[in-house]
């Protein structure tokens, strides 16, 4: 029986933590520590499945916006999940990559991020991807200017400029595009997240909060995934 399909770079955008507290009378911050949980077990279980890059959409560059009590409290959590979760990831071959501006964070949580990357650096398993700081806007303005730097230094004609050496520039470089996005909570819209390496990139909104979404739910969209067909704008005649 062959193997099913898998998609070679998952992307989730883990949408629903403060409805979930609020469903649950509970604080914001315990809706963040339970999807941390909720969490834990989908690294685990797309790293023994065989998924060769996961992407996390953890803190965006719209979230300094939110209520300053909330945004120190997710700054500690991240340092915290760092240093709580580095060595099993460390042992289970799991290399970690910041996406965005890790040096904007709080410098407790940045330290915390280096160091993971660091740590990580030699692994050769699941790519881990935990966006930080991060917006798909500002990473294609630095692809650019990366560019545009490199042209004048090195005199390199604009039409030898191409989408490889473009995509260079962006904090994915080296890895494949986006095969399968998820966003749960039942939200349809991609909140500036992987916009370049989401271009071929098969969606799915399933409607439970993030703390909710389990392995099973998880399991069922890379089955979903496995049986669609994917033409990349061609035709199947």
């Amino acid at each position: 029986m062959p193997k099913p399909v898998l998609p070679r770079h998952v992307a989730i955008i883990m949408d629903g933590n403060g409805r979930w507290a609020k469903q649950h009378a509970l604080s914001v911050m315990m809706g963040h520590r339970k999807g941390v949980e909720a969490l834990r077990e989908i690294i685990r279980f797309s790293s023994d499945v065989g998924i060769q890059v996961l992407s996390l959409y953890a803190f965006s560059t719209e979230n300094w916006s939110r209520p300053e009590a909330e945004v120190s409290a997710l700054m500690r959590l991240i340092e915290e999940y760092f240093k709580s979760e580095i060595d099993e990831l460390h042992q289970n071959c799991v290399r970690i990559r910041i996406l965005g501006n890790k040096y904007g964070l709080t410098a407790p949580a940045r330290d915390a991020a280096i160091a993971a990357e660091e740590h990580t650096a030699s692994n050769t398993g699941l790519q881990l991807n935990i966006a930080l700081n991060y917006g798909a806007r500002d990473e294609i303005l630095r692809a650019v200017r990366m560019l545009c730097e490199q042209t004048v230094s090195n005199r390199t004609a604009l039409e030898a400029l191409d989408w490889a050496g473009f995509s260079a520039g962006l904090y994915t470089a080296g890895q494949p595009d986006v095969d399968l996005l998820i966003r749960t909570s039942g939200e349809q819209r991609l909140s500036n997240f992987l916009l370049c390496q989401c271009a071929y990139a098969e969606m799915m909104f399933p409607q439970k909060l993030w703390p909710d979404f389990t392995v099973a739910d998880y399991q069922e969209a890379l089955d979903s995934f496995a049986r669609r067909e994917r033409r990349f704008g061609g035709r199947n005649l």
